[in-house]
């Protein structure tokens, strides 16, 4: 059975909430904002904005920002991602957020990525095309993806 690609209202909705938060970025040293919003498999949206720091490895991008709003609402299940910058060609998410993406796509091959920068420039992706072979909780050891059981220790008073 072969998936339908999502009606193009749903890439201009996507759009409109990344370009909106990507004016809330917060990139005094760079300069370079983004924006990003993504639909989860409820069909919700949540958006997020690069914040930079002046110590650089402390920076968070905005597709990242955007993946923790969804997972701190309890969605495990991106859908698609809308990232928008003032670059053409539109800049693709770095290798970072490609994993963090990979561990919250059910699909990888249908979740879909889309770049949009100045001009109207537009590139699209899967997440698999962005991060081929990655890395995933399936290469673990049963042991080592296991939910953790509460535990509860006491101490030995002495």
């Amino acid at each position: 059975m072969s998936k339908k690609p999502p009606p193009r209202s749903d890439d201009d909705e996507l759009e409109r909430a990344a370009r909106a938060v990507q004016a809330r970025a917060y990139a005094p040293y760079s300069g370079f904002r983004v924006g990003a919003a993504l639909r989860t498999a409820s069909g919700e949206i949540f958006t997020g904005a690069n914040v930079e720091n002046a110590s650089y490895g402390l920076t968070v991008c905005a597709e990242r920002t955007a993946v923790m709003a969804a997972a701190l609402a309890g969605h495990r299940d991106v859908r698609a991602i809308c990232v928008v910058t003032d670059i053409a060609p539109p800049a693709s998410p770095c290798g970072m957020c490609r994993q963090t993406l990979l561990e919250f796509a059910p699909d990888p091959a249908a979740v879909r990525v889309i770049a949009l920068g100045a001009g109207g420039s537009r590139a699209e992706w899967t997440v698999a095309q962005l991060i081929p072979y990655g890395f995933t909780g399936k290469q673990l050891p049963a042991a080592a993806t296991a939910p953790v059981a509460a535990t509860t220790t006491r101490r030995r008073r002495e």
